[in-house]
């Protein structure tokens, strides 16, 4: 399924912090985090954050919260670098959150319009559960979406 000799996963810091920024800023344009919010992502503790790499470049990243008192963990953010997608990294970068994770229910948002991260959430056993009117910048509808992961 995935090319992982091409990429590696890894366990992201503080330290990737510009890289971070570099790649919210071309997988999520005027939505990318502020740099502060970055920092507090690689350093929070409890916060998941694992990142796909290529010759030490990172080409993908994920984060999630896994949230104890509500029993869900939330998936703050996955981003692939255009190049790389449709490889399995961001198959392997949620896959690897949610059992860090270790939460019975994942959730996470989503653009209505982004069919190809949709496409992977269905594949990955996630549904729609709720939608948060204007959610982005320019007015676009977040899916908020859930997968349970008590059956396996």
């Amino acid at each position: 399924m995935n090319a992982t000799s091409i990429y590696n996963i890894q366990s992201a810091n503080w330290r990737d912090l510009f890289a971070l920024s570099a790649l919210e800023k071309v997988c999520f344009d005027q939505d990318a985090w502020p740099l502060m919010e970055l920092m507090g992502v690689l350093t929070f503790p409890g916060v998941v954050r694992i990142k796909a790499v290529v010759a030490n470049e990172m080409v993908g990243f994920i984060a999630g919260d896994p949230r104890r008192s509500e029993k869900t963990g939330w998936i703050l953010t996955l981003g692939v670098l255009p190049a790389w997608r449709s490889k399995g990294i961001g198959f392997d970068l949620l896959s690897n959150c949610e059992e860090q994770m270790g939460m019975p229910v994942v959730k996470l948002t989503v653009r209505r319009n982004n069919q190809a991260a949709l496409h992977l959430y269905e594949k990955m056993g996630y549904h729609q559960v709720d939608i948060w009117s204007r959610y982005y910048r320019n007015g676009e509808d977040g899916l908020v979406l859930e997968k349970s992961l008590q059956a396996q």
